[in-house]
């Protein structure tokens, strides 16, 4: 039987191995599979469509299926989350020491939609009372001036989000103090810079974040898995292979965590990292599929719609090809 060509791209995870090497195979495909940055990704993805399957955002992906504009359908592939407390950096001659010291500041963002946003305003409201329209915002690149949102924002007339000059980057504007704070995935070069009064809001983040998923059970999610849509009405059984194959490999990359014969990842105390992950998150920490997920993606449905990101409440099931949203045991 004739198998079908797809170019799947992706960053260099971990749990992309087993399918990029050809360990695992996903039944009825002939896979090329290129790797690159996210942004490089999804830039090449949502503007041009380039690959039959490919990392997407998520939280643009909300914005994208609340308005019909999304030219792939996802799947309950979750390749990238990321708690996201160590993401705000403050000026620390502010007397910014927790979230409520931001309200009234001038906080910079590379895109007020991105993920790695909206989910740090999510947990000022939800943890803290502190809304996003309690701040001032201010978008542009961090490093590099001219990044722009891939979507029209939903915001209110009156929402306080400025752009930034489009010869100014955020990093710079934080060092000359322009700017009292950063929410950025990527940390600004300012950040440790001698001299200069940087800091993150929690430099003892990860138990920052331990103690918000003991309180929530939510595990941030960033991106997804898409599949193009014209492949998936001509081949719908695409979708389920797909998420066999990535929840294989997933398997395979979590038990390289407990190898300690021969340590297959370069630290020296990463069995014991994992298993205290799993103490608290439980044995799959890092899971796929939508009902293990249901936590993680009500909150974000509604922070999407809460921030003027979405312009409608989305229902979980209106986010994935629906022969991927009931449990499957691999």
């Amino acid at each position: 039987m004739r198998k079908v060509p797809i170019t799947i791209a992706t960053w260099d995870y971990d749990r992309i191995q087993p399918i990029r090497s050809g360990k695992v195979e996903v039944e009825g495909c002939d896979v090329n599979y290129l790797t690159m940055p996210p942004e490089e990704c999804f830039h090449r993805a949502y503007l041009h469509q380039e690959f039959e399957v490919s990392e997407i955002g998520f939280s643009p992906y909300l914005i994208a299926v609340s308005r019909g504009e999304t030219p792939y359908a996802a799947i309950p592939v979750f390749l990238s989350r990321m708690f996201r407390h160590s993401a705000i950096y403050v000026r620390s001659d502010r007397g910014i020491e927790k979230p409520e010291d931001l309200r009234g500041k001038k906080i910079g963002c590379p895109e007020y939609q991105m993920s790695a946003v909206m989910w740090p305003r999510g947990m000022f409201q939800d943890q803290h009372g502190l809304k996003p329209e309690e701040m001032n915002w201010f978008q542009g690149g961090l490093e590099n001036p001219g990044r722009k949102d891939k979507f029209e924002l939903n915001l209110a007339k009156d929402f306080p989000l400025q752009i930034i000059p489009e010869d100014q980057n955020l990093s710079s504007l934080l060092e000359k103090g322009e700017l009292d704070a950063i929410i950025s995935a990527r940390a600004p070069s300012c950040y440790r810079k001698k001299g200069v009064p940087v800091k993150r809001l929690f430099e003892n983040y990860k138990l920052a974040e331990q103690d918000y998923y003991r309180k929530t059970k939510i595990f941030p999610i960033m991106h997804a898995l898409g599949i193009r849509k014209d492949l998936l009405a001509k081949e719908p059984w695409i979708a389920m292979s797909l998420y066999k194959a990535f929840v294989q490999a997933k398997k395979i990359a979590d038990e390289e965590f407990f190898e300690v014969t021969a340590l297959k990842i370069g630290l020296p105390w990463i069995g014991i990292e994992a298993q205290e992950t799993r103490e608290l998150m439980g044995h799959d920490f890092w899971p796929y599929g939508v009902l293990e997920n249901q936590t993680t993606l009500e909150a974000m449905v509604r922070y999407s719609f809460e921030q003027g990101l979405a312009n409608k409440k989305l229902n979980i099931t209106d986010l994935f090809v629906s022969s991927t949203i009931d449990s499957i045991k691999i």
